[in-house]
């Protein structure tokens, strides 16, 4: 009586693995490669967007006090590499970011912005107009942005800045029609950039759309 194929019996055909063996070989490497996306998708967005972790958010404004310390976490590091930009010293003070009104809209170059309220406690401040790409954006009037000491204010010290693509009496920061931009808050010698917690009662001009071309 001939014996029947010992393959039959052990699962295996010609030495390669064969049922429950392959479709684990193939799992494993499938979850693999999901949590390599993962991580490589949640790394490129910390460093595009802007989502590095110790951020202070007071309305549509964040900033990273620990940014220009050395306890700046490697996200941020990262990021800072990736632009070449130098964050304000913690001994200076610290940078806002606002890439959104308040409702949460993109701010877009073609509409209309009106910044309007006062800003933490700061011996100087500026603010000052950016591309997506950290560039400053082009226009007739050669303004890219405002300081504390030439900006006009209300009677009560508040003050109002108009960010958009037509010319406006008082403070007008032209957009020259851009898609997209980020304002940048400066703020020099304030208690904000002492600690990561310091700031979340703190006042920040408010953002809101106004009419779009």
């Amino acid at each position: 009586m001939k014996l029947a194929d010992s393959s039959c019996y052990t699962g295996r055909s010609n030495g390669y693995a064969t049922g429950p063996n392959v479709r684990l070989l193939f799992g494993t490497v499938f979850a693999l490669a999901i949590a390599a996306m993962a991580g490589l998708g949640a790394t490129w967005m910390a460093l595009t967007r802007g989502s590095a972790y110790g951020g202070v958010t007071i309305g549509a404004w964040t900033g990273w006090p620990k940014n220009g310390t050395s306890g700046i976490d490697p996200y941020a590091r990262a990021m800072v590499s990736r632009t070449g930009e130098l964050p304000v010293g913690s001994g200076d003070g610290v940078a806002f970011y606002a890439r959104t009104d308040d409702a949460g809209q993109p701010l877009d170059g073609r509409c209309d912005v009106l910044l309007s309220g006062t800003t933490p406690q700061a011996r100087f401040w500026t603010l000052t107009l950016y591309d997506p790409e950290g560039r400053l954006v082009a226009n007739s009037a050669q303004r890219q942005g405002f300081t504390s000491q030439e900006i006009v204010r209300n009677a009560d010290g508040s003050f109002d800045v108009l960010v958009g693509p037509r010319a406006r009496p008082g403070n007008w920061l032209p957009t020259g029609g851009v898609d997209k931009y980020l304002l940048v808050l400066r703020l020099y010698d304030t208690p904000i950039g002492m600690a990561s917690r310091t700031g979340s009662e703190a006042p920040m001009p408010a953002l809101t759309k106004r009419a779009c071309l």
